[in-house]
This record gives C-alpha cells, sequence and structure tokens, in this order.
C-alpha cells in the first residue's frame, strides 16, 4: 500500500471518499484539503455514457463560463485584411495572415487559440502538422473556424472554453482556480454541465450522465451527487 503523505494524512478525516457530496458540499471540501502555496485551478471530471467507438457519439464543443477560468486567453486571429479591424476591435491579441503563418512554421506558438475565417482554412491546414499535436487547430465543430469574428473572440475573452470527452468518455476541464467564490465555481459548474447535456448524442442510450468528480490540482477527487448538478 502506498504510504500517505503528511497533507493526506492531515485531510484524511475531513470527507469520506466513498460518499457522494452534493456540488456545494464538494466545492468545500476541496477548498479544505488543497495546500498548495500557488492558486491551484479547481477541475471536474465527468463521466458520460458513450461509447467512444463510435464517431456519432463523440462529445465535444465549447461553452462560455459565467465567470471565466481565471487566465486570459491569447488570441490569434488569421483573416483576410479586410477583417482586420474587426479582429483588433474584438480583443484579438494577434491577428494577420501569410506573415503569422510563416513565424508558426518557423516554430512560433506564443498564443493559446486560433481563430481563422472558412476561406483561409486550407492555408493554415497545411500546418496541422505543427497546430494538430498542440491542440491548436481551428475547428468548425468548436467555432474556430468562423466567420463572425467579432462574437468568438469576445467569447473566448469573457471565459469560453473547449471541452471533449476523452477515449474513456470522460470531459476533463477546469471550472476556474480555488480563490474563486463557491457560487462562481457553482455557476461554472452547472452551466458547463447543461451544455454538455444539451450535445447528448441522439445514438447514447441510457445514462448519459454516469459520474461527477471535482479536485483541485493537487487534491484527490471528491465524488458529486449528480442531482445536485443536473
Amino acid at each position: 500500500m502506498k504510504k500517505l503523505t503528511k497533507n493526506q494524512k492531515k485531510f484524511l478525516n475531513l470527507y469520506d471518499y466513498k460518499k457522494e457530496y452534493s456540488i456545494e458540499e464538494a466545492i468545500n471540501i476541496v477548498k479544505k484539503i488543497t495546500y498548495t502555496k500557488f492558486d491551484a485551478s479547481f477541475d471536474i471530471a465527468i463521466r458520460l455514457g458513450i461509447d467512444t467507438s463510435k464517431s456519432d457519439q463523440n462529445v465535444r464543443g465549447t461553452v462560455v463560463l459565467p465567470h471565466g477560468i481565471g487566465k486570459t486567453k491569447t488570441v490569434l486571429v488569421i483573416c483576410s485584411e479586410d477583417r482586420y479591424k474587426e479582429a483588433k476591435e474584438s480583443g484579438a491579441d494577434y491577428l494577420g495572415c501569410d506573415e503569422y503563418l510563416t513565424k508558426i512554421k518557423d516554430g512560433w506558438l506564443d498564443f493559446d487559440i486560433l481563430v481563422t475565417i472558412p476561406s483561409l482554412m486550407a492555408k493554415v491546414g497545411m500546418l496541422g502538422k505543427i497546430l494538430g499535436p498542440k491542440g491548436l487547430m481551428p475547428n468548425l465543430k468548436t467555432g474556430t473556424v468562423t466567420n463572425d469574428i467579432a462574437n468568438t473572440v469576445d467569447e473566448i475573452k469573457k471565459g469560453r472554453i473547449e471541452f471533449r470527452a476523452d477515449k474513456l468518455g470522460i470531459v476533463h476541464t477546469s471550472l476556474g482556480k480555488i480563490s474563486f467564490p463557491n457560487d462562481h465555481l457553482l455557476n461554472n459548474a452547472k452551466e458547463l454541465i447543461n451544455t454538455i447535456v444539451k450535445v447528448k448524442p441522439s445514438t447514447s442510450k441510457g445514462t448519459f450522465i454516469k459520474s461527477i468528480s471535482v479536485s483541485s490540482t493537487m487534491s484527490k477527487g471528491i465524488k458529486c451527487n449528480i442531482n445536485s448538478l443536473t
């Protein structure tokens, strides 16, 4: 059996790892058992009742969290010159076209999200081997290939995040920072769950939300009662 650390022993009596807690209780527990000196990320893991081997049961999308995640995303917009003003006014950190495609080809990746317009996707797609492994390739399903540059960049800056079920059918994402007020974390969690439920594949049968747990960067996961979030 793995030996418990000093901090793990200290927090062992604060919760029952076999028990499911309401989301409100779980948030409190995670805050109590987080001992990092930095402002840790507050995360959620949602196990879905999907068959990930079937392409029509992929769960993927975006959601604008009411209170963001405590980090402002750096956005690069690849667009035609006539869209530069729109991109700049919407809050893009970098904007341009060929000059930035060349920089990326040369190894520059100082951005979190790349937004482009459909007519330039062929050019951007040529950098797939660079952008793909980093999760930076624009995609229609996540709204980063769009003609609505202003609204897209604005939403990203306000706290829009992407979510995607992994090979085990689990959606992992951050809901903010451990320093966030409890109600902010609660509101973010509910918005995410509601959005995921809306994109439930029609071919998914039975229980869609199988389990939910929350944790911080260095803490154990706390099981949540699904009814407290749906």
